[in-house]
């Protein structure tokens, strides 16, 4: 997440931002990339502080990484055309001095102030260090089952996951360069680097399982280090580029890149600036072939920002875009935790405060932060190196005593952080207490019998003397939710005996279609679709209007309204509210949020998750619901599940 490598060329010249201490004195940057560098970090900081508002911030972490992995082979490249040889040693020794200082100062900080707060922010956070610690945050947080997109179980240091992606990046790519390099044959290099990106590609969007989470191929190096892979192929094709020689003519290329890049880079930014507003973290194609896409726009627009004379690279370089670029490290570094933090003790208090509130309280410390970080721990030390940096400390502290004081100080602060990270390891729980309810509820959903086609909470009435208004039982329900619903499952199997539920983790409305259209399909779709979505992200008309579509006027919903500390639940609630008015006949909603809100204390930590009297309270508001739907519907045949499938009464 570097913008600039060091090297003794013209025009655009590489490697670290700022650090004349670590190449060649006086070295320009490549233009436009500090700002391109702000707008990706700008769109993360979004997507995570503000939910909803951009969904798909998230792609600025790929044109983080295709700006790395453009920098850094532009950066060996260059010191193997200049000396003959890469040096390694002094390559890893410019990544640690500008990657460690803050993530350390981040590590410690965060961890003693989870520990200050205590309760489920300190959840795994050993692992969570241990990860940060040895660059392999992503592959343990596959390992333990971690999800990315899990909004409503967030765990400390989940951004670190980009982080050690990179590092593991830059351990193999610098050795894996010194072998292609030796080919002669420069169209050589570009193909097997080229089928590097590809395969990453192809591979996670063969791995992509829809409608399931996309943890594994998000977070794994090996499905997504196309990104990474195609900066290097750009930087490859750019160190080719020779100048334009107006007596020898102007080859295809050149004329391309004078007459058509310009544009193209253009477009490619709007391009990106629309997928960051129209893609979705739980989209089929965002895995399977989104992100390439975003890869590739990235790369087009580095290529026109660093071409001389761009205007898109100068208009990329405007001062305030390059002051929040050569800081998004830090920025990067400090929203998550900070976010995590501030909503852990917001979600405390009596009346917690507005999402958008948590957000913005979280983006000025996030400010702050960064700016110290960036002030008084990174530059320093990418200067000097570390014990430069402490040289040059002790001498001042001789010759001040204002200088002494503040490096006690310092050090005594260090001190502290240390000892608060050490107890937040030793008194973290294993697991929040949402992740028991949730478990819970997933293992009463696959023990055998869970869900008895037949079994009925109420006998159905014999024929020739139908109930005036009956009501659905649990044979006649299928139930699409998250993990509140996933948490509620016994009592939903309680109340309603025979109910089919299908629960998991982070789902989204945008998910219910194609389940209720595979259920259609199948013909498993029961009398009555119970909904319980809407806690992890917003919803819209047209997605309820296509459930009511694929469903037909033959079947009833029951919509559950959402208990949530987060920005879109009112949202999600007034719609729900709004559809279940314009369609009373067939449409009643289930007063969760009302239901629960005087009995908050039964949920988890995250006032999300009901416990076991809190899922008797969820049931009980879906069974409302249901006496609602029938005494509004007119007595008609309906079906109960027998063993031999769908009989009619």
């Amino acid at each position: 997440m570097t913008s600039t490598i060091n090297a003794p060329a013209r025009g655009t010249a590489l490697p670290e931002s700022g650090s004349e201490r670590n190449g060649t004195p006086g070295a320009k940057r490549f233009g436009g990339l500090d700002g391109l560098r702000a707008l990706a970090v700008l769109g993360v900081v979004v997507y995570h502080l503000f939910p909803g508002f951009l969904p798909g911030g998230f792609i600025g972490v790929d044109v983080f990484f295709v700006i790395s992995g453009f920098l850094i082979t532009s950066l060996l490249m260059r010191e193997r055309s200049a000396t003959g040889r890469i040096d390694l040693r002094t390559f890893w020794v410019r990544r640690g001095r500008r990657l460690l200082p803050a993530l350390v100062a981040v590590m410690l900080a965060c961890a003693t102030a989870a520990a200050l707060i205590g309760g489920s922010v300190l959840t795994a956070i050993g692992r969570q260090l241990l990860g940060a610690a040895t660059f392999s945050s992503n592959w343990l947080d596959i390992a333990s089952d971690s999800s990315y997109f899990a909004r409503d179980t967030p765990e400390l240091f989940r951004n670190l996951w980009s982080l050690a992606v990179e590092e593991q990046f830059y351990v193999v790519w610098p050795a894996l360069l010194l072998a292609i390099v030796l080919i002669r044959h420069w169209g050589v290099r570009v193909a097997i680097v080229s089928a590097i990106a590809i395969a990453s590609a192809v591979e996670m969007a063969f791995l992509y399982a829809p409608g399931s989470d996309a943890t594994r191929v998000y977070f794994g190096s090996d499905t997504h280090s196309f990104g990474l892979a195609l900066g290097a192929v750009l930087a490859l094709v750019i160190s080719r580029i020779k100048p334009l020689n107006l007596d020898a003519g102007e080859s295809g290329l050149q004329w391309f890149i004078r007459r058509m890049l310009p544009g193209v880079g253009v477009a490619a930014l709007v391009a990106l600036g629309a997928a960051a507003w129209l893609m979705h973290d739980d989209s089929g194609f965002t895995y399977q072939g989104g992100l390439a896409l975003v890869s590739v726009l990235a790369a087009l627009v580095i290529w026109a920002a660093v071409s001389s004379q761009s205007r898109l690279g100068r208009s990329l370089d405007a001062a305030p875009l390059r002051f929040v670029g050569t800081r998004s490290y830090g920025i990067y570094l400090w929203h998550w935790p900070v976010f995590v933090l501030v909503t852990a003790v917001v979600a405390r208090e009596a009346s917690p405060a507005p999402a958008w509130q948590v957000g913005l309280i979280a983006l000025g410390i996030t400010a702050v932060a960064a700016l110290v970080s960036f002030r008084f721990i990174e530059t320093p030390i990418r200067r000097l190196g570390v014990r430069g940096t402490v040289r040059h400390v002790v001498h001042r502290a001789r010759d001040s005593r204002a200088a002494r004081i503040a490096a006690i100080a310092t050090l005594a602060a260090a001190t502290l952080l240390t000892a608060g990270t050490v107890t937040a390891v030793v008194i973290a729980p294993q697991h929040t207490d949402a992740q028991d309810f949730i478990e819970r509820g997933q293992q009463a959903l696959t023990k055998p019998g869970h869900a008895v086609p037949g079994e009925s909470a109420h006998p159905p009435t014999p024929r020739g003397a139908p109930d005036p208004h009956p009501v659905a039982t649990g044979d006649q329900i299928m139930a699409i939710g998250d993990s509140v619903m996933l948490a509620s499952a016994p009592s939903l199997q309680e109340t309603f005996p025979g109910i089919r539920i299908d629960a998991v983790v982070s789902r989204q409305m945008r998910a219910a279609p194609s389940i209720l259209q595979a259920a259609k399909d199948a013909g498993t779709l029961r009398k009555v679709v119970l909904i319980g979505l809407g806690t992890n992200g917003s919803i819209s008309e047209s997605t309820l209007d296509e459930l009511q579509q694929i469903a037909g006027t033959d079947h009833q919903f029951v919509f559950v309204t959402v208990q949530a500390p987060r920005g879109w639940t009112d949202g999600v609630n007034a719609e729900l509210d709004t559809f279940a008015g314009t369609h009373q006949k067939t449409v009643a909603l289930a007063e969760w949020k009302s239901a629960i809100t005087p009995h908050l204390d039964l949920l988890a930590e995250d006032h999300i998750h009901p416990g076991s009297r809190g899922g008797r309270i969820y049931a009980a508001a879906i069974d409302d619901a249901l006496h609602r739907l029938a005494e509004r519907s007119p007595v008609r045949p309906y079906t109960v599940w027998g063993d031999d499938g769908p009989r009619p009464q």
